[in-house]
């Protein structure tokens, strides 16, 4: 583990969330595998998540490298240092690395990671992991098999704090949304306007794109006491709302209130209290270890297309 913060270790303490919820977490629930060391620059979080996890505990990347054999490097640390761990682990000769997201800062080191991986000297994951859950690994399906008829448009949005830069958001949190949004549709998202918005008390960005032939509209913004991921896609016989602690089926039937049109109604399926996202994760990189042939579901090249939109994205805006 190099990262021991939030995503590395710390949110394993959150009483509310799914676990396991952390890279350390999954690492130790996974029977085929072993946590043999972990590096952070700080020492405070070196040293709880030593006293937590019972491993071996570096300030540097090197060093943990040198000190610890190791085939999975996790990678959790602040996305502009993502490019030189990854290279270091390439050099210390590990199999794979599951790198947090955003996989990069920028698209130019995004680029370079994603063809580390596709080289085939080394195995990258990028932790989409929404691609994990089984909830979004449902829709999909729903999608494929089109079982309420053909997706038509879909709705999305993303709140994350009253106050945040609506950039930041979508670099950080907004990753997620674009990654889900083309694993859902399997098809790369292009982007046709952006408008932002700058009120008194809140910034807004909209975004209207396309998935293949299926118009998207996602709003990223501030302003919110709340937080808000949400996916809204519609069909020709039904809709699916996903996101955040929702999962909701609409099933198109003859309508209770009006003669001779059809409403929808709410269907019995409801998220699964278990989605397993983070377990799911882990074990894609284990199969991808062992499998030398394997391919990762959620790859390098998916988390370089999520930042080169987003830079877009803030291209279109800045025109």
């Amino acid at each position: 583990m190099v990262g021991l913060g939030r995503i590395g270790s710390l949110l394993e303490d959150d009483r509310l969330r799914e676990k396991p919820c952390t890279h350390a977490g999954a690492i130790t629930e996974n029977d085929s595998c072993v946590l043999v060391g972990g590096c952070d620059i700080r020492e405070d979080r070196c040293k709880l998540f030593a006293e937590r996890w019972g491993c071996e505990v570096y300030t540097d990347v090197d060093e943990t490298l040198d000190k610890t054999v190791s085939d999975i490097v996790c990678v959790a640390t602040p996305p502009e240092t993502h490019l030189q761990i990854v290279k270091k682990a390439l050099h210390h000769g590990v199999l794979l690395v599951i790198c947090e997201k955003p996989l990069a800062d920028n698209s130019g080191q995004a680029f370079e990671i994603a063809e580390m991986h596709r080289s085939g000297l080394l195995k990258i994951i990028t932790n989409h992991e929404r691609r994990y859950s089984r909830d979004y690994i449902r829709a999909r399906k729903m999608i494929q098999q089109k079982k309420f008829g053909s997706l038509l448009s879909i709705s999305s949005k993303i709140y994350m704090g009253k106050s945040r830069p609506v950039f930041d958001i979508l670099l950080e949190d907004g990753t997620h949304l674009i990654d889900t949004l083309q694993f859902l549709a399997n098809v790369q998202m292009k982007v046709e306007h952006t408008a932002l918005h700058e009120g008194k008390n809140e910034e807004s960005l909209f975004i209207n794109g396309s998935l293949g032939d299926i118009p998207v509209f996602t709003e990223v913004a501030s302003g919110r006491d709340h937080v808000v991921f949400e996916i809204d896609m519609s069909f020709a016989s039904g809709r699916i709302r996903i996101g955040n602690g929702l999962y909701e089926e609409y099933i198109s039937e003859t309508s209770p209130f009006y003669e001779g049109f059809r409403s929808l109604r709410r269907g019995p399926v409801r998220r699964p209290h278990i989605t397993g996202y983070f377990r799911n994760m882990l074990n894609d990189a284990v199969r991808c270890v062992r499998d030398p042939a394997g391919k990762p579901v959620s790859s390098a090249q998916d988390g370089y297309t999520a930042v080169r939109l987003i830079e877009t994205v803030k291209g279109m805006v800045a025109e």
